[in-house]
């Protein structure tokens, strides 16, 4: 059987995007609503991505489809850290969590303040 190197590409780059999110197929699998076994055809470049499970991807992982695709760095990268570390459950990503939350909302009160004082 011969695969595509833009399959085998890609799966290589999605394998890798999993392995940095800390996940086994099955998880994996499960979060983007496809098979295990689906998933680790698409990793080997057996399958190429649908565009409905190039959607999944994307939306849960955060990564720009042309990253995916073809390789190319995009700012979304940043996205994909981000990403990573929510995925981490532990009490220290919680409580950093929460401490975001609560500075944006006490700097959102104090934004809404400062035009009502000048009103």
């Amino acid at each position: 059987m011969h695969y595509s190197q833009d399959d085998i590409s890609t799966g290589e780059r999605l394998r890798g995007i999993r392995e940095s999110m800390k996940m086994n197929r099955e998880e994996f699998s499960e979060k983007i609503d496809i098979t295990d076994s689906f998933l680790g055809q698409i990793e080997r470049g057996e399958r190429a991505l649908s565009v409905k499970t190039l959607r999944k991807v994307v939306r849960y992982t955060g990564i720009s489809a042309d990253y995916l695709l073809f390789g190319k760095e995009t700012n979304n990268q940043t996205i994909q850290k981000i990403n990573n570390i929510l995925a981490v459950n532990s009490e220290e990503t919680k409580d950093f969590i929460y401490q975001i939350v609560m500075y944006s909302n006490d700097f959102c009160k104090k934004i809404t303040n400062d035009r009502n004082s000048i009103e």
